[in-house]
This record gives structure tokens, sequence and C-alpha cells, in this order.
């Protein structure tokens, strides 16, 4: 049996400052000082032969190694990443030595005894501190930068920043005021707004990440405004004069004991060059869609697909809050020849558009169970990536671009009257004949059709200013326009769209009803600037709706049966509209071709 020589004196010149790479010591003891299960810590006694450090701890992910009793009493270790970070009231305490990643060169069943008679460092000759020559860093100071976004925005970030070493984020803690963290954000949710009888404001959250651990952070009203747009999923950045406080585990599942609140004094500087000492990337555990069917209820889970079906955006009034929310399902399909609903919100769904087919990722999405089907919801904390530059992603469209979506079979989600996966194609005679839309659910179905005739008369309505908001306004006659919903007068107003026009197959026409977001696609125009040329410029809005006539798309409709008065009447009404993708649709027509024939359906 050989035994690594352990780096001797190393332990002295770290401590002071010089960086070190991969030194190998011995552990000499190990202790927990903390036992909460969140929150579990682990301090030792580590030698290199000459010098002891008492002051030495592991970072949370290397708990599992002592678990498996893989650091016992004198087993030699080589130190692959470290930090050294002040710890104490105000950054003035004791310097200490935490570990985030080693590997064990030998076990302390091996070595069985202490190696050399070592002191504490703190009593290291001068001759010992003198740094070596090529010598290289797994930790180094951080280099002085350019003034900082903060409430000054001339004011520099203080000298302890522009000269010392970044702390990591396991060492921080209420009884700390003088810190710096460098860190990447890993996910960020939207702003969310509150009403209560204390007061109302605003609040976004993010989650940090760095070697060491993670950390949540919250910013709320002044604070909120300031740095939403400033902070970007996947960028870092230093940040510092944050308050900490025991984290509220009811919003928080990190592994951390306390989470961070913005302030007034909070610094945020972005971090231009990360290569010289590297902070983790985001770190995905990719499932299969098909294995999302055995997951439990309320899970997280990544997965990644492509987006095969774009849904409607749906509008609907939280009964307690009266607040209005958006949302839209889109569905996935991957390589394991499964698809599943996941659900966008807020910005996400107003703002995405999936008629290109884009490859989906999704990070820490919440399972949803229903009818004994899986569906997904992108909450807070979740993070979505369109078309992400990664292997997994480029694998995904080439099996897609093939014909892979073709043959998809098992859908995890449970099917409602949405038609939430295969809508299905039929033509404007065939949908009548068979009745659609006269059950208790609508019903739906996808043809391609060609725009005859779009009515100029009616085609919008003015609506609340307000952006949660989208009802009908009534012109007081007096520059004055009240919403009964909000039970308030606005100056202004804004243009929604209603647009009802005739659309024909080679079966027959119908008429059909569209709103606003759909309009606005349809017509290549905002529903501000259709609304203005409706009441302002006749030429204007003559040119904007002759241009869709006669044109082809594939329509997405919802049929269903509503009564009049006495009359009942089948309306269809436009879910959504996508441009033709002539090799989808020959698909669809060579599948029609070889039922009506059988050709090829042994195939």
């Amino acid at each position: 049996m050989v035994l690594a020589s352990l780096s001797t004196g190393v332990i002295a010149r770290i401590m002071h400052g010089e960086v070190v790479d991969a030194p190998v010591l011995q552990i000499l003891a190990i202790k927990k000082i903390n036992s909460a299960a969140d929150s579990e810590r682990y301090r030792i006694l580590i030698s290199d032969g000459k010098y002891f450090n008492s002051y030495a701890m592991l970072a949370s992910q290397l708990n599992v190694m002592q678990h498996n009793g893989e650091l016992e009493e004198f087993t030699i270790v080589q130190l692959d990443k470290y930090v050294t970070s002040l710890v104490g009231k105000d950054g003035a305490g004791k310097r200490v030595l935490i570990i985030s990643e080693l590997t064990v060169v030998n076990p302390g069943a091996e070595v069985k005894s202490k190696i050399g008679e070592p002191v504490t460092y703190e009593n290291a000759a001068k001759q010992d501190l003198a740094p070596k020559p090529a010598a290289t860093s797994n930790s180094k100071p951080v280099a002085k930068k350019e003034p900082i976004h903060n409430n000054n925005n001339n004011v520099v970030m203080n000298s302890s920043i522009n000269s010392g070493m970044t702390h990591p984020i396991s060492s921080l803690s209420p009884y700390q005021n003088k810190w710096v963290i460098k860190a990447r954000v890993t996910s960020k949710s939207g702003i969310r707004t509150w009403s209560n009888a204390r007061g109302e404001g605003k609040l976004f959250s993010m989650d940090l990440m760095d070697e060491s651990g993670e950390i949540r952070a919250t910013a709320f009203k002044e604070q909120c405004d300031k740095f939403y747009d400033l902070i970007q999923v996947d960028s870092v950045y230093y940040i510092s004069k944050c308050q900490l406080k025991p984290a509220n585990k009811q919003y928080s599942s990190l592994n951390n004991a306390y989470e961070m609140t913005f302030s007034g004094e909070t610094v945020v500087q972005l971090c231009e060059d990360t290569d010289d000492d590297p902070i983790p990337e985001i770190k995905y555990n990719l499932v299969p869609i098909s294995d999302v069917s055995g997951m439990e209820n309320k899970a997280a889970v990544d997965t990644i697909g492509i987006c095969k079906e774009v849904g409607e955006l749906q509008s609907f009034v939280a009964r307690t809050t009266n607040k209005e929310f958006k949302k839209r399902d889109i569905t996935l399909v991957d390589m394991s020849n499964s698809a599943i609903s996941l659900t966008l919100w807020g910005d996400d769904a107003v703002n995405f558009d999936g008629h290109v087919q884009p490859v989906i990722l999704v990070k820490g999405t919440r399972i949803n169970e229903f009818n004994g089907g899986k569906s997904l919801s992108l909450g807070g904390g979740s993070i979505m990536k369109i078309n992400p530059d990664i292997p997994e992603a480029h694998k995904l469209r080439g099996w897609f671009d093939n014909g892979g979506g073709d043959s998809v079979a098992n859908m995890v989600s449970a099917r409602t009257g949405g038609g939430s996966f295969s809508t299905e194609w039929m033509t404007l005679k065939d949908a009548r004949a068979r009745n659609l839309g006269s059950g208790d659910k609508p019903d739906y179905f996808q043809c391609k059709a060609v725009v005859h005739i779009v009515k100029q008369e009616n085609a919008f309505y003015r609506a609340c200013p307000q952006s949660d908001c989208n009802k009908k306004v009534i012109d007081e006659g007096n520059d004055q326009f009240r919403c009964e919903k909000c039970n308030a007068l606005f100056p202004n107003f804004k243009y929604r769209l209603l647009i009802n026009m005739s659309i024909g197959d080679w079966t027959s026409n119908r008429w059909v009803s569209s709103f606003n977001e759909v309009g606005e696609q349809l017509l290549g125009h905002t529903s501000q600037e259709v609304g203005e040329a409706l009441e302002n410029d006749p030429a204007k809005a003559e040119q904007i709706f002759s241009a869709l006539n006669f044109t082809s798309h594939i329509f997405k409709l919802r049929c269903k049966n509503e009564v009049y008065g006495d009359m009942t009447r089948n309306k269809l009404t436009v879910q959504s509209v996508a441009p033709i993708n002539h090799k989808e649709y020959n698909k669809h027509l060579l599948k029609e071709l070889q039922e009506l024939t059988g050709i090829g359906s042994s195939n």
C-alpha cells in the first residue's frame, strides 16, 4: 500500500490568501455543527502534515460523502475546488476554508494514523508564506470592476469587493453584513402583486447558485421595479448588501436555511467574464415525457419536447381576488413517442409563438393530475427555454423534422373537450353533417380554408385600458370612459378586435368569429392600429382588411350550439390560425388517400 504525500505547509499559504492547485491534505476529525435536515453542515480538522486548520467546512453537496463513511478520521484527500471566506460580524471574524469538491486518495482505514505533528497554521513562519512560482488558482480575488448599479449609479462598490475574495453562498448568515457573492441566476419569477389591509405592492424572486450552494432572493416594491429588467436567467452577477433571514420553506425548496431580501442599499453588477473563475452552469435532469405518467402529483420535473400544437389564449377571473389571469395550453412531444400538455401563464402565454413548432425545454415545471392523466404547469421558479443550444435539442429537432412526431401514440395528459392533442382534420361540410357542437361540451376540428369576406362593421370595441381588464367601456360624453367592472373612470381606452369573416374550403362556406390575438395575427396589425384606422382613416382600414381576402390558412375551430332568444345557432370561433405547413398538410392528404384506397395501409 502506497500513501500519497501531503502538500506540506500549504495550509498556511492558502489561509493567508495564496491559491494552490489541488493540495493533498489529511482529515483528522469531522463534526456536525447543525442537525437541521435542510441546513446540515460539517466542520473538519484538516492537516498538511506541518500545519492544521480547525476552521474548515464541507459544502452541503459533500454531505453525502460523510453519510457514506468516505471521510473518516485519517483519510487523505485532494481538494479539487475550494474557497476561503471571512465569517463573523461585518466580515471581521475567522477566515474559513470551504471545500466544494474533493477526491479521496487514501481511505482512513488504510492510513490508520496522523501524519506528522502539525501545529496551527497561525504559527507559520514568514518564509512559509512566500508565494511559490507557477501556482495556479482554484479561487482568487475578484478584480476591480466598473461602477455598479445601485441607488446612486456613480457609487463604486466598496474596497472589500474590489480587492477581497467573494463569499460562498453556503457561508452567508444574518450575522454578517459585509459580503459579496458571485452567483448565477438559475430561475426568475414574474412580477407578482398583492393587496391587503396593510397595503399593496409587488415583488419578484430569483434563485441564485454558486459552487457551494444556492439561495432564494426576493425584491419588493421599488427594488422590484429597479432590478427586474436587469436580472436575467443564466447570467452571473456580483451581489452585495442584501438582508438575510430564515427561509420560508412554504415558498422555497432550496437547500439553504436562509434567504435574501433586496434593500435600498443592495448592489448588483453583471459579471462580464466568468472564464477564469467559472460558476456552475444550470443543470437539467431531463426526463422523457413517457416517464411523467409515473411521477407523483405536484412533483417538479425537467423535460424537453417539440411544441406540436398550440392552444388558444384563455382569460379568466379569480373569484376571490377578481383578478384576471391569462393562460395557454401547448402540447409537447418527444422521442419516447409520447405527448403532454404544458400550461403557460401571463406574459409567457400571451407572447408565445408556437406555429414554427420550436423545441421547448422546461425546468422545475409542476406536475398536475386530472382525470387520470398528467399535465405540466409553468409556475413561479420554473424555467422555459425556446430552442436551447444543447445536444438534446438538436437531436430532438432532427427526429421531428424527419417525421418522428407522426407516430406519437401515448397521450400522458387526459383528453378534454378542447382536443388537447391531435385536433381532427375535417371539412366544413363534414363538421355540419356530424352535428359538431350539439353536445354539452364544445367540439374542435381543423381545416384548410380561404378567407372570402371580412366584415369591417363592428370589428372592434373600446375596452378598459387596464392591462388585466378587457371589459367594454361606456363613453360618458366628456372625454371620460367608465369601466363597470373596475368601477372607475379613465381618460382613455384600448381597442379590442372582434372580427367576423366568411371562410371556405372545397366543400362549403361558414361564418366564423375571431377575437383580439387571432385578429391581430390575421390582419398583421395591432388592435390599436386597426381601431384607429377604422375610426379615423377609412382608406387605410380598407387596405388592411382587403389584404386578408383570398388568403389561405390552417384554422383550428371551436364549434358549439348557442341559444339566441328562441333560436339555436351553430357558432364557429377561431381558436388559432397558422400558415400552411405544406409538408405537414401533404402528410394529412396522403393519409386520407391511403384510407380511401387502402394503398399503403399495410406499411
